[in-house]
């Protein structure tokens, strides 16, 4: 994939896939997307010890898949589920888990070449939808959708996307828009924003 300008960081790469188009030779680390700039601010809400998560609910559009841990491919974008893992989301590894402080990003296809995916419902969630996640602690962190959006993939707002570190919070990306075909793929990005509400025990 050819990187972006500097000006457009976060893309989707490739047929299908979520990625984030950061290069090496900006002088930066994809991880420090994910570091708070101060220390986390006095908070009234649930924050929840690290934990990687291993299954997703959607009851408001029929979800209910695993997921596994998603690094980096070679160009540096966020790794996707493998195709033949269509009804399965990849939590970035090097991000916060769910229900740490800062934004938990959860990936997943929107479709392939003949059949739905995972994330093929995103943009029909609404605010206030829960979503839960279920932690390999056999915690449940659950999230409240605050709003559903769509981004050009040259246009995604890196800092509200990957840099909120004012609570725990979940982003739950995947592809949108129209098909452009090539390197592009589709031409947006849906992204979730929603924030942590309460836990409880599996």
């Amino acid at each position: 994939m050819k990187l972006k300008p500097l000006a457009a960081l976060l893309v989707v790469a490739g047929l299908f896939s979520v990625g984030i188009g950061i290069g090496r030779q900006h002088g930066f680390s994809l991880k420090s997307f994910f570091q708070a700039d101060s220390k986390a601010p006095p908070h009234d809400f649930p924050v929840l010890d690290p934990s990687p998560p291993s299954k997703i609910r959607i009851p408001a559009i029929g979800v209910a898949a695993p997921v596994h841990g998603v690094g980096k491919d070679k160009d540096g974008t966020i790794a996707t589920p493998s195709l033949n893992l269509r009804n399965e989301a990849g939590w970035y590894r090097e991000g916060p888990t769910p229900g740490q402080f800062g934004p938990a990003v959860i990936v997943g296809h929107v479709d392939t070449k003949d059949k739905p995916a995972v994330f093929h419902r995103l943009k029909e969630l609404t605010p206030g939808a829960k979503i839960e996640i279920v932690r390999r602690d056999r915690q449940v962190a659950v999230f409240e959708v605050n709003s559903v959006e769509q981004f050009n993939k040259d246009h995604v707002p890196v800092p509200r996307v990957y840099q909120d570190f004012s609570r725990p919070s979940l982003r739950l990306i995947t592809c949108g828009g129209a098909w452009v075909g090539g390197e592009t793929g589709y031409a947006d990005n849906v992204i979730v924003f929603a924030s942590l509400v309460s836990s409880h025990k599996a």
